[in-house]
């Protein structure tokens, strides 16, 4: 114990009192040699009474490339390998953690309030596809008012390009963006620009190539529990299983200083233990991080809301949980489509004003496309426990050519959503590249080897076969192969867009500074209302108490006439008349200009338009 005691991590080859040593957890083998690669030495490891093999490596350090190998038979990656310097199959590295240069000793993290959310794919964010050339783009992403990064995870995967999510190498940065120190470098550079940075981390399956834990202990998985791709981990087997997952979760914040986690598609992390796992999870993040504010969002098809409850009411503790059916119920109301998992949304100015005061639109209804009870009762969290989007990875990706939203709206509605994304009360978050309405498409790609190359096309067209317009033939014909290197290149970000949609621009980033300007929305409203006005048209008001209150009119039809207007939530209370604050047609924003508007008299409301009003004590001069 004396020796683990020393160690960052109850397994791998760490740097240690001035030598290296090595411990892995394989059961299933009666022996483990470490190999150096280079050397025709092996170094025998000691096997321990439960499985685990020990010991010290002579002649090694930081850089020293090695496998282990396997019952004299069987070379293999570390299953704690903190570097795979050519990719899952190949040598790990030894890396020492303790000599990276932080300067971020003044950052306090980020809690759950008053963020707003950038989705980030590295490899596909600049044409240098590197955290590197990713870093330079933080002083961009400062200017345009985003708090927290959400990167997509990074551990390592087979192949030269990829989404991230077949990773097999749970514990190092892939090596298609740099080292682990430009990944530690890109987090510095962020809090040195007040930005957090969280990570996608998936541990609800490993990918179909690469993974090599079953060589190392059959316990790893287990096939009491269904999975949708693959065999399902097991986290109620040996206690060293289980610590695989939940230690890798503590690491990331610990040895990288990442800010919080997204933890992918939890359905599909199962656990009966007096414990669930995701509690583990989260605790011991929080406690990587030494005192700083770490900030936990989870993602759950079912939308099971005791992810966010407090442990003290039987919760696990995350801070907040993405929520599909307010992106659903706007890209209905944006594009009237309603194939698939769309069907069972009208977009209706109801459903809208619903998901701004409630978070999720089920919360134990019946769900048609499904055929059964979808959600969990949410009453009583806070608004900025749901993260609200118009677009994420996989909604754009889920069309038939990866197309963004702004090209399946007219202009004025989708300016009109984007306000009631950026001002309403839920966690905002922005795909890469939605801020300037990129022009470049979001396709899945997957670069696997030869055998799986057929069958995840194949996956891929079932997939989207759900949709009955992309079942058409010429469709089918004409979807982007999700292997070609082609379907990858064509979905990088050109940075040079983002002067040439100067007007796309300006909308986010002025709605984002309003949002983290205003000292009612987004932040300190006493209490949020809203109602519907007419078949497309709504109006949320926030109750800012001293700081006076906000009026958020959205209309999505035609230009409308309301007089009379019978609803008690357009009228001023005792802050004073209203003031038109902001409009989504100005002309910086590609709109038609706004008429001018009276909120007391004959009120007008332009078509496909979004309005902002403030009370006069609360409005800005």
């Amino acid at each position: 114990m004396g020796e683990r005691a020393q160690r960052r991590l109850s397994c791998g080859v760490e740097v240690r009192d001035g030598g290296v040593h090595a411990r892995v957890w394989a059961p299933a083998c009666k022996r483990v040699d470490v190999v150096i690669e280079g050397s025709a030495a092996r170094h025998r490891l000691e096997r321990e009474p439960d499985g685990h093999h020990s010991g010290e490596i002579d002649g090694a350090g930081p850089g020293t490339q090695y496998r282990f190998l396997l019952d004299e038979e069987r070379l293999r990656p570390d299953p704690c390998s903190r570097y795979q310097p050519h990719g899952p199959h190949g040598v790990s590295e030894v890396v020492d953690p303790g000599t990276f240069p932080w300067s971020d000793a003044g950052w306090h993290g980020v809690d759950r309030d008053g963020q707003v959310i950038y989705e980030m794919h590295v490899g596909t964010f600049t044409p240098g596809r590197t955290w590197q050339s990713a870093a330079a783009e933080l002083p961009y992403l400062a200017r345009l008012g985003i708090t927290v990064i959400e990167m997509m995870p990074v551990a390592e995967f087979p192949g030269r390009f990829g989404w991230g999510y077949d990773g097999v190498n749970l514990y190092a940065p892939s090596h298609l963006y740099g080292t682990p120190d430009d990944l530690r470098r890109f987090v510095d550079q962020a809090h040195a620009h007040h930005l957090a940075v969280i990570l996608d981390v998936v541990y609800n399956h490993l990918g179909p190539d690469g993974n090599y834990l079953a060589e190392f202990s059959p316990d790893y998985f287990t096939d009491k529990y269904q999975n949708d791709w693959g065999r399902a981990v097991n986290f109620e087997g040996p206690a060293p299983a289980r610590e695989h997952f939940v230690a890798n979760a503590a690491y990331w914040i610990d040895e990288f200083h990442f800010d919080g986690l997204r933890l992918d598609a939890t359905q599909n992390i199962q656990d009966e233990s007096r414990e669930h796992v995701l509690q583990s999870m989260t605790t011991h993040a929080r406690s990587a991080a030494g005192g700083r504010r770490t900030y936990i969002i989870g993602e759950n098809e079912p939308q099971d809301t005791r992810l966010v409850r407090p442990l003290a009411e039987g919760g696990f503790g995350m801070d907040a949980l993405w929520n599909d059916d307010f992106h659903h119920t706007a890209v209905v109301a944006l594009t009237g489509r309603r194939q698939a998992y769309y069907h069972d949304y009208q977009g209706s100015p109801q459903e809208l004003v619903s998901s701004a005061k409630y978070g999720f639109l089920y919360q134990g209804q019946y769900y048609a496309w499904q055929k059964k009870v979808r959600g969990t009762p949410a009453f009583g969290l806070p608004s900025s426990a749901f993260v609200t989007f118009l677009e994420n990875h996989d909604q754009v990706a889920n069309s038939a050519f990866g197309h963004r939203l702004h090209a399946s709206s007219s202009p004025g509605r989708f300016r009109a959503m984007t306000a009631f994304l950026l001002l309403g009360p839920g966690t905002p978050l922005l795909f890469q590249g939605q801020e300037y309405n990129s022009s470049a498409p979001f396709l899945y790609f997957a670069d696997h080897k030869a055998e799986l190359r057929g069958p995840v096309t194949e996956g891929r067209r079932e997939f989207l076969s759900q949709f009955a317009s992309l079942r058409d033939p010429q469709v089918q014909d004409a979807l982007p192969s999700p292997v070609a290197l082609a379907t990858f290149e064509r979905s990088t970000l050109d940075p040079a867009e983002r002067e040439h949609r100067a007007a796309a621009l300006a909308l986010h980033r002025d709605l984002i500074a309003l949002r983290r300007g205003d000292p009612v929305i987004g932040r300190a409203a006493e209490r949020i209302d809203g109602a519907v006005l007419a078949s497309e048209t709504f109006v949320l008001r926030y109750f800012g108490g001293a700081a006076g209150d906000r009026l958020l009119v959205v209309n999505l039809g035609c230009d409308l006439e309301l007089t009379p207007a019978p609803e008690p939530l357009l009228a001023a209370g005792p802050s004073g008349p209203w003031r038109l604050a902001w409009s989504s047609e100005t002309l910086e924003y590609g709109g038609q200009g706004t008429p001018p508007i009276d909120p007391v008299g004959d009120l007008r409301l332009p078509g496909e338009c979004a309005l902002l009003f403030t009370s006069a004590r609360g409005g800005r001069e």
